[in-house]
């Protein structure tokens, strides 16, 4: 049976574009509700700064608060080597740090206000610090399927940056979706070239749906060879830059596809939809993942069957 791994990342980059403010205990339930489902890596914290992205000004409180169970991996994002500095201060909470860069040079500006080739620089010295301190080192490049600002994103720009980041370390590198702009058959396409052209390194897909194509996207990556997803519990969040650009995949929607499909997650879907329904609860309001509202497939057996 084909199985792929699955990491959460609604606690980072699904609650940092909520606009409601999540109380740190809130957090840490929902967190520890997600520990029970069976994920082996969830997205914890990020070391942004705070004035910039305040939801998540209360990392390190999170992280010393959850409760988890043995054997799950805590990734932390990094924006640059001052936010490195402050994670490495408190190394201990986590296993995994991710550093990111986007392919677009507008999207990079707006987003971190630097430039590709800026960040770049700042992550060969980084990666060497990560992979030092026995972390892992997982890269992420936002808008790899296209730009809101500079539209059509060439794959070979990806992919070598792609490969800049394993030469400095990186033994797992994400590919986003950021504001929604992929679709299947260019999916398709794109992970089968990932995969010839970074052997050794775990690829992964991060899709957004905020067109509806995401689930799609996501079988096409899995036909084209990649095992290795991110998604956000209740379809949490999105980016922040530009506006609107909403709409990670929701975990349970994926899970609940894949094993229809007969592919392994390792997950409880009930408790994954379970932590759903209590982010729902917590935001005090309808999230939009459709396996909240109708829960997995139930296969009843027939009347034969009962019989048999």
């Amino acid at each position: 049976m084909t199985s792929v791994r699955i990491r959460e990342v609604g606690p980072r980059d699904g609650f940092q574009n909520e606009p409601e403010t999540i109380a740190t205990a809130d957090k840490i339930r929902l967190i520890n509700a997600l520990g029970r489902a069976g994920f082996t890596r969830i997205e914890v914290a990020s070391f942004v700064r705070p004035d910039v992205i305040p939801q998540l000004s209360d990392g390190i409180a999170v992280l010393r608060g959850i409760d988890l169970p043995d054997g799950v991996d805590r990734m932390v994002l990094v924006p640059n080597s001052k936010g490195l500095d402050n994670a490495l201060a408190v190394r201990e909470l986590f296993e995994e740090v991710a550093l990111f860069v986007s392919a677009s040079q507008t999207h990079n500006k707006r987003n971190i206000n630097r430039t590709v080739e800026e960040t770049m620089a700042d992550v060969k010295v980084m990666g060497k610090r990560i992979v030092a301190d026995d972390l892992r080192f997982c890269a992420v490049i936002a808008t790899s399927f296209g730009c809101p600002y500079e539209g059509h994103v060439p794959m070979d720009r990806v992919l070598g940056l792609a490969e800049d980041f394993a030469e400095s370390g990186a033994t797992e590198i994400g590919f986003g979706d950021t504001t929604g702009m992929c679709n299947p058959a260019y999916a398709s396409k794109f992970f089968a070239a990932a995969l010839e052209r970074l052997p050794g390194v775990e690829v992964t897909a991060h899709f957004h749906n905020t067109r509806g194509q995401g689930l799609a996207n996501a079988y096409a990556a899995l036909q084209a060879g990649c095992t290795s997803f991110e998604s956000s519990f209740g379809e949490l969040g999105g980016c922040p830059v530009p506006a609107g650009s909403t709409g990670n995949i929701a975990t349970e929607d994926l899970v609940s596809m894949f094993h229809e499909m007969d592919v392994g997650t390792g997950l409880d879907l009930e408790a994954v939809i379970d932590a759903a329904r209590l982010a729902q609860d917590v935001l005090g309001r309808k999230l939009t993942s459709h396996s909240i509202v109708a829960g997995p497939v139930r296969w009843y057996p027939s009347p034969s069957e009962e019989n048999a």
